[in-house]
């Protein structure tokens, strides 16, 4: 069933291909035209993308619409084709598995996108998983960040990581070489996996401590930066790929959404953090160190000229599908609580509006 929902998107993004861009500041500045598209358009986060897509189809069921058209770039990738402008040659929606920046923000208000719709729509995990024929990893946040980052503390200063199996790192760990595939600088799972756990674990480390409280940049240029020396491997958008790659190599690591891990579970297990295995529960009450929340932005002025965009907006978040018991909880997204979920049916209700982020 999913690989078929999945074909049916890429089939109505096949079909859209004809649809250019528009060219020239003067149809750039011009408003949606539901004669230049009709059907709704979603880009960005991966770990978002089977939740839009089943979104999509129910919509599309229930109404007799065209499916909404759903692409998985990433959410920069998402947020810098949402951003780019007005009118039908640009997404009503970037989807994402992180807040807006600042710098996106500034991005869109500069190419005339100034009235946002932020919605939350559930929680996910990142775990860090394997084959189950491989080894059983139980890592504190600190041993995460001391095998991946670039560089470590030693002596006055830093040196290049020089770890080459997990058993370098903490001689509880198992003796596997570190190789880890995990999503590329443009997906929201690397940012917030870097902000969830390599910062945490950074922070862990008495020298890394003190460099944040004289300088913040400073820390986060070094608790942000991953190794390039293979350790780590950028192994693209789709986290169903990196599922496939474990399954494969079972000496390896991978990084990705829960949801996929939900989905996977004959074929790969995770690894718990501090103690703590990444589950509904964990995830959903925030025990779970590396935890994150999810979202849709949609453009105002679009909504009632893209034929579908309402009814699309509306069902993310009703209770048939973002609720509890939903049926994107049965594809693996973690429901936000009643007093949350209610709330955010007020914001698609009344079509607020976000401010700029501070940063």
């Amino acid at each position: 069933m999913k690989t078929f929902a999945y074909l049916a998107v890429a089939a109505v993004a096949l079909s859209a291909c004809g649809q250019q861009a528009p060219k020239g500041g003067a149809e750039k500045a011009a408003g949606p035209s539901a004669s230049g598209r009709d059907q709704v358009w979603a880009a960005g986060s991966s770990t978002v993308f089977p939740f839009a897509t089943r979104v999509a189809e129910n919509v599309a069921k229930t109404t007799g619409g065209r499916p909404a058209k759903v692409e998985s770039l990433g959410t920069g990738g998402g947020f810098k084709l949402f951003c780019s402008g007005t009118g039908a040659g640009f997404p009503d929606i970037a989807n994402a598995s992180r807040p807006i920046k600042k710098s996106e923000f500034e991005q869109c208000a500069a190419n005339g996108v100034t009235d946002i719709v932020e919605i939350k729509i559930g929680y996910d995990g990142i775990v860090i998983a394997n084959a189950k024929s491989g080894p059983t990893y139980n890592f504190k946040i600190d041993q995460v960040y001391r095998g991946l980052a670039a560089e470590l503390p030693q002596g006055e200063g830093f040196a290049k990581n020089a770890a080459k199996s997990w058993k370098d790192v903490d001689a509880g760990l198992p003796a596997q070489a570190i190789l880890v595939y995990g999503p590329p600088p443009t997906s929201g799972t690397r940012d917030a996996f870097v902000e969830l756990g390599l910062e945490k674990g950074a922070r862990k480390l008495p020298a890394l401590e003190a460099l944040r409280e004289k300088d913040e940049d400073a820390f986060k240029a070094k608790a942000h930066t991953i190794r390039s020396d293979g350790a780590w491997v950028d192994a693209g958008e789709n986290d169903n790929a990196i599922v496939q790659t474990l399954t494969k190599t079972p000496n390896a690591i991978g990084v990705f959404g829960y949801s996929f891990l939900e989905n996977n579970l004959d074929t790969v297990k995770a690894a718990t953090v501090d103690g703590v295995a990444p589950t509904f529960e964990t995830i959903s009450n925030g025990t779970y160190p590396v935890s994150r929340s999810l979202y849709v932005y949609v453009k105002k002025a679009n909504i009632g000229v893209i034929p579908g965009l309402r009814e699309y907006v509306n069902a993310f978040v009703s209770d048939a599908a973002t609720g509890k018991g939903g049926y994107l909880q049965q594809r693996g997204l973690i429901p936000l609580g009643a007093e949350e979920h209610a709330a955010q049916k007020v914001s698609v209700t009344e079509l607020k509006t976000i401010g700029a982020p501070e940063k």
